[in-house]
């Protein structure tokens, strides 16, 4: 259950901060929900916003179709799943795992290594919202600078000073000054490199395999005999003696840093 409220107030961080990026004023939109008795936005004297339940509906509901991006591109996900498709193409199974559960096991790991982070935005963000001792705006605001301190922890550096230096910025003194819209793209630039080499890694035993069996076929004259065919109970053995998925699975999350 925290797990999932965690999810959603980060849905709504994600999307409020895209908004404040952009050019939509609130001024602006203060004026359109004028007219609206559903749609309020009230500020008191101490420059905080109170939100109507519609337009906080409004933005959960917006914000649940952006969700598999979310998880894409904001998680562990995009690493390990392709991993963990280069190493099924790696042992030459087809289908086997099949792709259903390789994202499975992609999600229960997204979960695991993004526990500590939803943890934190539940403790810091949710539950004072949900008590109402924290505004809405400073809530998500806090669970979004949460989830910007995963991001830019996993993220290369070289990467994150690209897309700085592509809409003209110096750079930032704190992780909480990077916005969205410069530390997303450089996350899931730096999550493809990452996944790429470690799938090179896991290719190379097993392509070592392949050559040894094309070789010892061609010896014996059986060059009709299909190589890949041939090496694949041995790809599966060295596999499986060496525990194969605990050190796959191990290495990914070892590979990440959260809170």
């Amino acid at each position: 259950m925290i797990k999932l409220k965690s999810i959603l107030i980060l849905i709504s961080a994600l999307l409020i901060s895209f908004f404040d990026s952009t050019a939509f004023a609130q001024n602006d939109l203060s004026s359109f929900a004028e007219g609206l008795p559903a749609l309020k936005i009230e500020s008191n004297g101490e420059a905080e916003t109170t939100y109507s339940l519609s337009l906080q509906i409004l933005a959960l509901m917006t914000g649940l179709t952006l969700l598999p991006s979310i998880v894409l591109g904001a998680t562990s996900f995009t690493r390990i799943i392709i991993v963990l498709s280069i190493l099924r193409q790696a042992m030459g199974t087809q289908q086997t795992p099949p792709n259903q559960v390789l994202i499975a096991i992609a999600l229960f790991l997204t979960f695991f290594i993004m526990t500590p982070t939803l943890t934190e935005i539940n403790r810091t963000a949710l539950d004072p919202y949900l008590e109402g001792t924290l505004p809405a705006k400073s809530a998500l605001s806090t669970g979004s600078n949460t989830l910007k301190e995963f991001l830019v922890k996993n993220t290369r550096e070289n990467d994150l000073s690209m897309f700085t230096d592509l809409i003209g910025d110096q750079g930032y003194e704190d992780h909480r000054d990077i916005p969205l819209t410069v530390i997303l793209p450089a996350f899931i630039t730096s999550e493809l490199k990452t996944a790429f080499q470690i799938g090179f890694l896991l290719f190379l035993p097993f392509l070592v395999i392949d050559m040894v069996i094309a070789s010892i076929l061609m010896s014996l004259g059986m060059m009709m005999l299909s190589p890949m065919l041939v090496a694949l109970p041995f790809k599966l053995l060295l596999f499986v003696l060496v525990d194969g998925w605990a050190m796959t699975v191990g290495s990914l999350v070892a590979t990440y840093v959260s809170n």
